[in-house]
């Protein structure tokens, strides 16, 4: 399970159809409604909320934005009603892992898009995301 902190822009098709999978997949579990993944490292973030279900919700609605712009057809009711005003923060050395993660995904998947990437120094976090200074996330398997 992946669940990106950056921006879902920046993925490519198959990144972005399996971030909306696995995110519906990780609401299903902050629902208590399946028992696989139930302690995935990721969640953490979502759990550490106080709102988890509304904060994957409000994740899922950005990922269903951006599906909307290039034309494809997520079905909106699957996202949970719930709601979370917040943010969550995400540390600066994460968010480069992960750009260093998705580039080295779209070489092999869509080069085009890592040259513009890679060009790319800003890298844009999720809406739900506030950018602060620090290391990888303990959750991460690095």
């Amino acid at each position: 399970m992946r669940i990106w902190s950056l921006h879902p822009r920046l993925l490519d098709a198959k990144g972005l159809v399996a971030l909306w999978r696995e995110t519906l997949l990780a609401q299903a579990v902050l629902q208590g409604r399946t028992r696989g993944y139930r302690s995935h490292p990721q969640l953490e973030r979502f759990r550490d909320t106080g709102a988890p279900v509304g904060a994957v919700a409000t994740y899922l609605r950005a990922v269903h934005d951006e599906s909307l712009t290039r034309g494809y057809r997520f079905d909106r009711g699957r996202i949970s009603r719930a709601r979370f005003s917040g943010t969550l923060t995400v540390t600066r050395d994460q968010l480069a892992h992960e750009r260093e993660h998705l580039l080295r995904k779209l070489a092999v998947r869509d080069p085009e898009r890592a040259a513009r990437l890679e060009t790319n120094e800003h890298v844009l976090p999720h809406p739900l995301f506030r950018v602060i200074p620090g290391p990888i996330a303990t959750w991460e398997k690095t």
